[in-house]
């Protein structure tokens, strides 16, 4: 038995040779450059630690921070015609579709859900930038429908997280015919007197901010969200102009009046309960409850008994 050749030499291998990590560990913040810890970042529900740019979250991600213990029932939505169109360009549509299902986990680009906010009943409704963009299809105008007419069974207010690059061009003017059919949907709230809240998320472009992503009764956005119909390289191409620093980013917004609050994504859940409470005349929000105080029981000393006249 050579004992360098099968011991020695491998142990020293083994010492000097370079250990692969796995690159899912670290994330990259697109804002300042910094790595993150895959773990840090999750806590922070992917909010830079270093300059607090807010990065994309996928709707159950969102979901399991904002309900209750991270519970909430998925409300189901009518699926739509596959490929109205036989749409193909460099792949075929139904093709687009799968690959997409396939990376993001999801049957199309919106959730909707019902639990409890701070023991406030709501539905919930998302937007996944991670399926094919966000884009507003059929499948989309159909989830917000349901979740309308869900939040007006169980009368409960309803808050939508939008995030979404326009409208599907693969399925043409089926697509933009979600914008009148959402804008029912929202006036369904309004005429049952339920709050409609929007939170406006980074990007939130095209079709969807000219339909229901604009017409909550509150408009909160995260910070630094792009928020427009058409981008800002669009328009300087056409005005030949150089436009303003932050133009369309939720900051500019809010400032010049189209916005009613900027939150950061870690105090969402407990901006969205108060408002809701106020508009829908319930208390102040619970944070958790006392427990029950304990009685202690007291020994009570039996009377003296009574000596009879003889005895005196």
């Amino acid at each position: 038995m050579n004992w360098i050749s099968n011991y020695v030499r491998p142990k020293i291998n083994s010492l000097f040779s370079r250990r692969e990590v796995p690159e899912n560990l670290w994330t990259k913040c697109d804002e300042c450059g910094t790595m993150l810890f895959h773990r840090e970042l999750r806590d922070n529900l992917n909010v830079c630690t270093n300059c607090g740019h807010h990065m994309y979250i996928a709707p159950r991600a969102r979901f399991d921070a904002l309900f209750d213990g991270g519970i909430f029932t998925e409300v189901t939505v009518p699926k739509p015609i596959e490929d109205p169109l036989r749409f193909r360009d460099q792949k075929r549509y139904p093709d687009r579709l799968k690959a997409a299902q396939k990376s993001s986990g999801e049957a199309e680009a919106m959730l909707v859900a019902e639990g409890e906010i701070h023991r406030t009943p709501v539905v919930a409704a998302a937007q996944d930038f991670g399926f094919m963009a966000g884009s507003m299809g059929m499948a989309v105008g159909n989830a917000i429908i349901a979740a309308a007419e869900r939040a007006v069974a169980l009368h409960r207010p309803l808050i939508l997280f939008s995030a979404a690059g326009g409208a599907r061009m693969q399925e043409g003017i089926l697509s933009l015919m979600q914008m009148p059919r959402t804008t029912v949907a929202v006036e369904m709230l309004k005429e049952a007197g339920l709050p409609y809240v929007v939170v406006l998320t980074h990007p939130t472009t095209g079709g969807v901010t000219a339909s229901y992503a604009m017409l909550g009764d509150v408009q909160i956005a995260e910070p630094g969200a792009l928020i427009c119909f058409a981008g800002p390289r669009v328009i300087e191409q056409t005005i030949r102009e150089t436009l303003p620093e932050g133009f369309q980013r939720a900051e500019y917004l809010l400032d010049h009046g189209m916005l009613d609050r900027v939150t950061p994504r870690g105090e969402l859940r407990d901006e969205l309960a108060t408002i809701l409470r106020m508009l829908t005349g319930q208390g102040p929000i619970v944070h958790g409850e006392l427990p029950a105080p304990v009685v202690a029981e007291v020994a009570i000393a039996p009377a003296p008994e009574a000596q009879p006249e003889d005895a005196k």
